[in-house]
């Protein structure tokens, strides 16, 4: 699927009223099956494109095309069809806690089931191999009947990369795959990320805190800075001198010193809720 931003500006939903839009103006055009790592220092407006690619955000102004026509002019359930096309993964991926994983991971085929079927998935789920075969790619085969709660904010955050594998969507849109990962890890899952859109076609927009792991595995790399464009190049082409001025005054986040997004885990002190069916 292609994806072109014309102009675009868009405001968080989060942000207070009188502050700056979190995109202003973005022009990017993104061919179908292309891989593109999305770089840039916090607040740059990385995930507010990814909304704005999901259809989940309207631009404020602007237009944004996928494959020549503009979502928002569609009809309601045309645009329910779109955004069924649309794969976005969040940093923290919103998994019911109390959910076994091959529920969870199953549930991205929910867009292209009917009603029933979907609801009937919920309590009966209708192809374990693949979920076995989808969370093995993540080294995370053995937590299939686990229950989501009983996971680490780094197994968790697989279990949402694993969906993808998943989803009958055309474009993946990945925010921040890597912030509870280590480095093993987090080579195993943009490996992985990588195969599988080249595999089925798919276009992949990834936001990326490490800019080394951006650079060594991404052909093209875009870098916002205060929700506009920076640069938009070829790997080979992004110099030290260009990093040095995007990440200017972040220079700690050049280095790699992000801090890790780690999931709240439950204590001892905490009764759990068990729910048998």
């Amino acid at each position: 699927m292609n994806i072109e931003l014309q102009g675009v500006s868009a405001r968080h939903p989060a942000a207070r009223v009188g502050h700056a839009p979190a995109l202003r103006s973005l022009d990017v055009r993104i061919a179908s099956g292309e891989q593109v790592a999305v770089i840039g220092p916090s607040g740059a407006g990385k995930t507010t494109l990814l909304q704005v690619m999901a259809c989940a955000l309207p631009p404020a102004s602007g237009h944004l095309r996928l494959d020549g026509r503009d979502p928002w002019a569609l009809p309601r359930p045309a645009l329910q069809r779109q955004r069924g096309q649309l794969f976005l993964a969040p940093q923290v991926p919103p998994l019911p806690p109390r959910q076994r994983v091959v529920t969870s991971v199953l549930a991205a085929r929910l867009p292209s089931m009917g009603l029933l079927a979907s609801l009937r998935s919920l309590f009966y789920p209708d192809d374990i191999p693949a979920a076995f075969d989808a969370l093995d790619h993540f080294d995370l085969a053995d937590k299939l009947f686990e229950r989501v709660d009983r996971l680490s904010g780094g197994e968790r955050q697989r279990v949402g990369l694993a969906r993808a594998l998943l989803a009958p969507a055309r474009v993946w849109l990945i925010d921040e795959p890597l912030s509870a990962l280590d480095p093993t890890r987090s080579k195993q899952a943009v490996a992985t990320l990588l195969d599988g859109a080249r595999e089925r076609g798919v276009t992949l927009v990834a936001t990326l805190h490490q800019v080394d792991v951006a650079l060594a595995h991404f052909p093209r790399i875009v870098g916002l800075r205060d929700g506009q464009l920076a640069f938009d190049l070829p790997a080979a082409e992004v110099t030290q001198a260009r990093l040095a001025r995007l990440y200017d005054q972040f220079e700690h986040e050049l280095r790699g010193e992000v801090p890790v997004v780690v999931a709240v885990e439950p204590t001892a002190a905490q009764p759990a809720v068990m729910h048998c069916r």
